[in-house]
This record gives structure tokens, sequence and C-alpha cells, in this order.
């Protein structure tokens, strides 16, 4: 075989044949597939650090974790010490960490290997009439389970089924999970969650260990709010975290929400009272002083001008109407002026609901505050 002198090189060596080839074709395509290998670990590593909201990456991941429900924590910690656990209803208003508790317990219970086996959550967003609790509900319920881990460890021979805004379902569906609560009490337990507990039927609650979860203290969401601002490297400010706790409202989860969403707002800047205010679709508290201060003047050309901005500016009626029910409760007026105003404020919220136009109806409003307010003087 002939070789051109460039490759003798290659035999001195030892590449010949399908070692040179190999060689040469390593050497003609060497830089590709370095290019192709930094690509797809870059690819790996945009999956590791795929974004997470806020409200998932800080959810409580055990019992003594979650926040200011002291009475619910103490009951649950018993329950899992025994490994015996009741059937629940948790309820309250929202943000108040019912969800987070239950999956928490769970996540201990089990362990993170049998969590998604033994655990069926459904939420409000699911089909969850009486067809969905006859065939899944039930059908789950009626597996038997082992006593034991995958790592050793002894768990309790029954899974849980999570019913998520319970209170959204019929009343044909409540009853039908009645019979099934009580037929596989051996096997399964059940936690229902809800914010409004006189739309669970009777059968149900009568069933289940009531547990009330209180909207969380000033302090506590401050806690927290701060917590996560250092763990996330954020700038704040003192005022910025009180207005995302006044905002809130005693929900957390609307609260971490806000201060993902002010945070992604401003990138470079520390987090303020006036960013949190102009994120959260709040009205400053100037602007419902200024409108007050109007209908106390009793120039109603001026009033209805005052209005119009208000709607033109697209705040919310129903913002405005919440916010104004708090500051006519702090003013200088009689107990018998109050009372008509917030009578008519109920008026106010009940056309709102309905459909009713907005700057009619916060005309409407207005036009009685302005008519007590000159009565007083």
């Amino acid at each position: 075989m002939y070789l051109s002198p460039q490759f003798k090189p290659f035999i001195k060596f030892g590449l010949v044949g399908e070692n040179m080839q190999a060689f040469l074709k390593g050497a003609t395509q060497g830089v590709k597939p370095q290019k192709d290998k930094a690509t797809a670990s870059g690819s790996g590593e945009n999956k590791r650090q795929k974004p997470v909201p806020w409200v998932e990456k800080y959810r409580p991941k055990c019992v003594d974790e979650v926040a200011f429900q002291e009475e619910v924590v103490a009951v649950l910690k018993k329950s899992l010490e025994g490994a015996d656990l009741p059937n629940l209803l948790f309820y309250g208003p929202p943000g108040t960490g019912k969800t987070s508790t239950i999956l928490a317990a769970a996540r201990e219970l089990y362990g993170p290997e049998l969590y998604r086996q033994r655990v069926l959550e459904l939420n409000a967003s699911d089909e969850r009439g009486i067809q969905v609790i006859r065939e899944k509900v039930k059908n789950f319920a009626q597996l038997t389970v082992a006593g034991t881990r995958p790592d050793g460890k002894s768990c309790p021979p029954f899974k849980i089924i999570i019913l998520d805004e319970a209170d959204s379902m019929t009343n044909a569906a409540q009853a039908a999970l009645r019979r099934t609560m009580e037929k596989e009490s051996r096997t399964t337990r059940f936690c229902l969650i809800c914010n409004y507990v006189s739309r669970i039927i009777e059968p149900l609650t009568s069933r289940c260990s009531k547990f009330r979860f209180k909207p969380l203290a000033n302090e506590v969401q401050r806690e927290r709010l701060v917590e996560i601002c250092e763990k996330e490297n954020l700038k704040y400010s003192k005022e910025g975290i009180d207005a995302l706790v006044k905002v809130s409202e005693g929900d957390l989860r609307k609260a971490i929400t806000l201060l993902q969403s002010t945070a992604r707002l401003s990138t470079e800047k520390e987090i303020t009272e006036s960013i949190v205010v102009e994120i959260s679709g709040v009205v400053p508290p100037k602007v419902i002083e200024n409108l007050l201060q109007t209908c106390y003047k009793g120039n109603f050309e001026k009033l209805e001008i005052a209005v119009k901005n208000m709607i033109d500016e697209g705040y919310a009626a129903t913002q405005i109407l919440s916010q104004f029910h708090d500051v006519i409760i702090e003013e200088k007026l009689g107990d018998k002026q109050k009372s008509v105003i917030t009578e008519k404020m109920a008026v106010v919220d009940k056309c709102l609901a309905d459909g009713a136009d907005e700057y009619l109806q916060l005309l409407n409003l207005c036009s009685v505050i302005m008519q007590q307010a000159t009565q007083s003087a």
C-alpha cells in the first residue's frame, strides 16, 4: 500500500488501518463533539436550575415548619408518633397552610418513595362529581398496603386521600363519599380541605376531626417574608415588608407570590412600599384620602370628576370599596352616619357582584358619604 509523505509519521506511532482512520476522523471532527458536549452540559444545568414558584420552593417540608397553627401541629405530631390518624377536616381562610400541613404530614409518614403511591390528591380543578367518587376514590380506597417502608422503617398500613376545595363538591358526591369513608376505614384516611365548613354536609363533618386554620398573625408573616428575602439575597425595607403583610391580610401564599413578583420587577432596587402598592393593585392610601376629602367638601360636580378619574385610572371598584370601609370605620363620624354609610357599602358590593356599572355604584356611595358628612357638619 502506497502512502503519501504526509501520512508517514502515523506509521512511526503505529497508527495504521482502523486506528489511523479513527484518529483522522477524531482530528477532523474533534472540535464539534466538544461543542456538543458543552451544549449538552449547559442544557443539563438549565434543567437542574428550573425555576420554581417561591410558594412551592418554601412550602413546609415537615409538620414542625408549619407556621402559627399550634393546635393542629400538636395533634398531628401526636398522631404521627403513634402512626395513627383520624379522618381530618381542615377549614379556614386561603393561604393559612391547610394543604401544606397535610402534605408535610404525609411526607413524614411515608417517606419520599412511598408518598406518591399512598397519597391521592384531588383538587377543585379535577372533575369531582358522584362518578369520580364512585370510581377513582373508591378504587384507590379499596387497595390494601403494607406497614413497612423500603428503608425498613414502619409506616401506617393505610393510604391518605386529600380532597382539596371540598366545599365545591356536590351534595350527591359528598353523600357517596360518606359511605366510602365508612366502609374503607381500615385501609384509608380522608382529609377534606375547605374554606367554608358550613358547605360540608353534616354526616361528613361528624366523621372527621375538625381543625380551624386561623389567618396568620402579622409578626409570623413578617418573619417568614424576611427569611425568604435573606435566602434569595433580596434588598428590602421594613416599610416594604409591612406593606406586603398589610396587603395580604393574613394570606401567606398571597404575600409570598407578591414578594416574588416585586423581586422580578425591581431586580436591582430594594423592595419598597411604593413598588408593593403598585404591583398588588391596591389603591394608594393618599388617593382614597383625597376622594374622601372631596366627599366632605359637599361639591357634587367635583366629586363626579374625582370618581371618574379614579375609574379611568383603572382601579377596581371592589378594591376601592374594601379600602373605603377600613377608612370610614376610623373616621370621626357619628355612629348613625357610619351605619348608614356601611349599609350602603353592602348594597353597592352586592350590585358590583351582580355586574353593575362601577362608576355609577361608586358615585352612588360617595354621594351617601357626602350627604352624611354634610349632615354631621
